[in-house]
């Protein structure tokens, strides 16, 4: 399998300085523009600033690359954008895509049951254990996106005060620019912020979309709320749609 992220210093580690603020150099070339532009803004200054101050005082921060996704695929190439809230905080596990793990480390108990509706809704059996990487996905055109980037480790949700969503939105409005058909999965409250500004995107851009929401796939709320993620057929509604429109959607991860 063709590796996406060549030229990238391997995955376990956390963020350093020297990565510090991402190289525009390796992004996709408007992505590299988009992100360079939020940068100049006072916001993306802000955000700059915060995330150095606390690599200055010796803060553990994950992942190693934050803006990983967007080496991978440009706007033009995503065909199902999967919107999360932040990455994994413990040690090896965030590898910049939203929800995924790098292949030897154990899967956390969101991509569990992200495997367990897989299953549930198109048969597809879990990979093997340690081999929970979800890069396939990414490969075929699964955009996975967090709506805050960068977290402390062992504390979750720690980076959510610093204005990446700022980013994210406008990464967000650049996927709605462009060409083809494209499903949206929002999973969970945080990336449900989001639905309005896309829902008004499309239509202002004449893009197709299909929206689709559910609870997060954490355990502490995969089957509660009125759109429980356990049950949602997300997969499957995304794979019909697509194929509607002429594209295929391959789930499967072996």
């Amino acid at each position: 399998m063709k590796d996406l992220f060549d030229g990238l210093s391997p995955l376990g580690e956390s963020l350093s300085a020297s990565d510090w603020p991402p190289k525009r150099a390796a992004l996709k070339p408007r992505w590299s523009q988009v992100v360079g532009d939020f940068f100049r803004t006072e916001l993306g200054q802000a955000l700059e600033r915060a995330v150095q101050e606390e690599l200055d005082a010796g803060v553990v921060i994950y992942p190693p690359h934050p803006l990983r996704l967007l080496q991978a695929l440009s706007p033009d190439e995503v065909r199902v954008v999967i919107l999360g809230q932040d990455p994994y905080h413990g040690p090896g596990q965030a590898e910049g895509l939203s929800f995924s793990v790098a292949n030897g480390v154990k899967a956390p108990p969101s991509l569990v049951n992200i495997f367990k509706e897989l299953r549930r809704d198109l048969g597809w059996a879990p990979p093997q254990a340690r081999q929970a990487s979800l890069l396939p996905w990414v490969q075929r055109g699964v955009f996975l996106l967090n709506q805050t980037l960068t977290v402390r480790a062992a504390s979750a949700a720690s980076h959510a005060h610093l204005p990446w969503s700022a980013l994210t939105q406008v990464i967000l409005k650049e996927v709605m620019r462009s060409k083809g058909p494209t499903v949206v999965m929002l999973w969970g409250a945080h990336a449900q912020k989001s639905e309005s500004d896309l829902a008004l995107w499309a239509k202002a851009y004449q893009k197709d979309v299909l929206l689709l929401s559910a609870n997060h796939p954490s355990p502490l709320s995969a089957l509660r709320g009125e759109h429980p993620f356990m049950g949602c057929g997300h997969f499957g509604l995304a794979q019909r749609w697509l194929a509607q429109r002429g594209l295929e959607m391959d789930w499967r991860l072996s």
